[in-house]
């Protein structure tokens, strides 16, 4: 295990080198709009996303599997989460997502996590008929995680996780495979100082193939049809290096105030920093706000995204069994847009 833990560390470490020397090089505001599997990039898990991403560094549990993956590793037991989102509100655009982790000896976790996009309805149209009236497609993209993660000690946490990526729309489709590696390190009087850095979104490139990007057409001067194939260009995913850092105030032994930030250096995207503050009652109440910084984001013009900032949630817990910790919660998250009505998230939570 500890060749794993060292092989975690050099995977991580190459990447916070790297990934900030390839932008230095082309410039990553210069390559936005360049890659595809955006959605890679959307947490679609409703109490994390509260954060706005600036949990890398203290995520607990299955939510791990976005933010950091060796936060999958403090699963006491069994965790499931069923999570619905309502992406760019009045888009019609819905994600929903089911996750499992679930503990196997004394310091190994293992995950899946499956999120599905769909888009609704689109009519269907030819040249011959550019006003449809035959019909609609439905695309849709699927994430599938498949994650393992370690306590290697009671301060090292470990994990990597697969993601299986597939896009479909209609008669045309890409599929593809990516890996996340994450490290957290937990220390302190009352280990309530954390530090997390994990890469994500790492794979070959993907290319869209189908029958959709075939035309039969006549051969002049004969009767018989040929088809013609064309190639799609092959697109890059949008790899991420984020490195966070969090506090936890505890007060009276029922009252915790965690102040967390990160930062997000994107191949594809501009680079961002997060804050972020989490208060929790006991267990049975959480209310967090996060605020995501890039540049231009304040400027209508500027802005080169939906996201406007801010984010918030809360999560109601009801706890089942004191003596086992198992318990029952929803989590809701919001995060500001413009245009549209923002993105709301609400999530069911059963940890056994």
């Amino acid at each position: 295990m500890n060749r794993i833990f060292n092989y975690f560390v050099a995977v991580l470490i190459t990447g916070a080198m790297v990934l900030p020397l390839n932008q230095a090089m082309a410039g990553n505001k210069d390559r936005s709009g360049q890659a595809g599997a955006s959605e890679l990039l959307i947490n679609p898990w409703a109490r994390s996303s509260g954060w706005g991403g600036a949990n890398v560094a203290n995520v607990k549990g299955l939510e791990g599997l976005f933010s950091n993956v060796a936060g999958a590793a403090h699963t006491r037991g069994t965790e499931i989460i069923f999570s619905h989102t309502q992406w760019l509100k009045g888009s019609d655009v819905d994600i929903n997502t089911f996750g499992l982790t679930q503990r196997i000896g004394e310091t190994g976790v293992i995950g899946l996590g499956i999120m599905s996009m769909r888009f609704g309805d689109i009519p269907i149209t030819t040249e011959e008929l550019p006003e449809g009236g035959i019909g609609n497609f439905s695309p849709n993209y699927m994430n599938i995680n498949i994650s393992y993660s370690k306590a290697f000690s009671s301060s090292i946490y470990g994990g990597i996780n697969i993601k299986i990526i597939s896009e479909v729309i209609s008669d045309v489709s890409a599929q593809g495979i990516a890996l996340d590696a994450g490290i957290q390190y937990i220390t302190g009087p009352r280990q309530n100082v954390h530090f997390g850095i994990t890469l994500r979104n790492v794979g070959p490139t993907m290319s869209f193939s189908g029958d959709g990007l075939s035309i039969r057409s006549l051969l002049p001067g004969q009767g018989s049809e040929f088809t013609l194939e064309q190639r799609s260009a092959d697109f890059e995913l949008p790899t991420q290096l984020a490195m966070g850092a969090a506090y936890d105030f505890l007060f009276a032994e029922i009252h915790r105030l965690t102040v967390a930030g990160s930062f997000i250096s994107n191949s594809f995207n501009k680079d961002q920093f997060v804050v972020g503050l989490e208060y929790e009652l006991e267990s049975y109440l959480m209310l967090r706000g996060a605020y995501t910084y890039e540049d231009g984001i304040n400027s209508d013009t500027d802005r080169t995204t939906a996201l406007t900032g801010l984010s918030a949630g809360l999560t109601v817990a009801v706890p089942l069994n004191k003596e086992k910790g198992s318990s029952l919660a929803v989590d809701y998250s919001y995060r500001a847009t413009d245009p549209f009505n923002g993105i709301h998230s609400i999530g069911a939570r059963i940890n056994l």
